[in-house]
């Protein structure tokens, strides 16, 4: 109870300290360019016209709606964060105790790779319980963000969020692009697991680099969030698609009949890591300045 307590904690504060961060990029990940590109310098020196980072549309956004506007959607995103952990938590106790009960001796098999399955399993198990549970509030809380692009109030507050897709959308309207999500979770969960055990088993056997082992798990989610990337923008846009707001309804955003439709506009039009980086954004290719000015506005 007491680390379930500590988690809450500990993700509370790291969810309110990253928020800007997140609003800033679900609201590049829509497209949403209010600022010109400037002639700015890459890694390598060479001048290229770059689009405003995560400071300049930071600063951008406070401007209009001042440092509280920042954190639009939080309060569900919190409501998310508390539910998940706690559903999360639940099930993971419950294979334990199924573990104690049928006998099993989990320290003489922790480096096999059945016990990896096994325990990749559990994993996969209740992130995709917490997913589905708090897919609501994550839904509420990319429509509170994406408001900002045509100034709307339509949703405002948990509640009155709730109302309003129930009445519009039903019961489906919740779970808008949950299925790109829970495929991305899934799949960077498996690739994240099974590349550490493969570097941790045949890699770093012996010796001082087996010290190196408890960095690889860090080493391969970060590759393996890279790869499904994808899945959470698709998701995203999913969520937000066709909601009734400017930022994702035409003539703005295009509406997609499904995910996989998404999936496959962003493809072609090569946008699909649209949005992973914040920093040196440079403007797509085949995009003059002029028309930069004249799309990115």
């Amino acid at each position: 109870m007491a680390d379930t307590a500590s988690q809450l904690m500990l993700g509370s504060g790291l969810t309110v300290v990253s928020h800007p961060l997140m609003y800033v990029k679900m609201l590049v990940q829509v497209g949403h360019e209010p600022l010109p590109p400037t002639l700015g310098r890459n890694l390598f020196g060479r001048q290229v016209y770059q689009l405003p980072g995560l400071f300049a549309y930071a600063k951008h956004i406070i401007s209009i709606d001042g440092k509280r506007g920042l954190f639009k959607g939080l309060t569900p995103r919190l409501c998310a964060g508390v539910v998940g952990t706690v559903v999360h938590s639940k099930v993971l106790q419950c294979y334990q105790n199924q573990n104690q009960i049928d006998g099993g001796d989990q320290k003489e098999s922790s480096t096999s790779l059945d016990h990896v399955i096994k325990e990749t399993t559990h994993e996969m198990v209740a992130r995709s319980a917490a997913t589905l549970i708090t897919h609501p509030f994550h839904v509420i809380t990319l429509r509170c963000m994406v408001q900002f692009i045509g100034r709307e109030t339509k949703y405002n507050g948990v509640f009155g969020s709730i109302v309003t897709i129930y009445k519009e959308e039903g019961v489906l309207g919740f779970f808008a692009g949950l299925i790109p999500r829970l495929l991305g979770d899934i799949i960077s969960l498996w690739i994240c697991n099974m590349v550490a055990y493969l570097i941790n088993t045949y890699a770093l056997e012996n010796g001082a680099v087996s010290e190196m082992k408890s960095y690889s798990q860090a080493v391969t989610g970060f590759l393996a969030s890279m790869l499904t990337y994808p899945f959470v923008l698709v998701s995203n846009l999913m969520a937000v698609n066709n909601c009734g707001l400017a930022g994702g309804s035409l003539p703005y955003a295009p509406v997609y009949t499904s995910w996989i439709d998404c999936w496959r506009q962003l493809s072609r039009e090569g946008n699909t890591t649209r949005g992973n980086s914040l920093f040196f954004r440079k403007v797509p290719a085949g995009k003059s300045y002029v028309y930069a000015q004249k799309r990115f506005y």
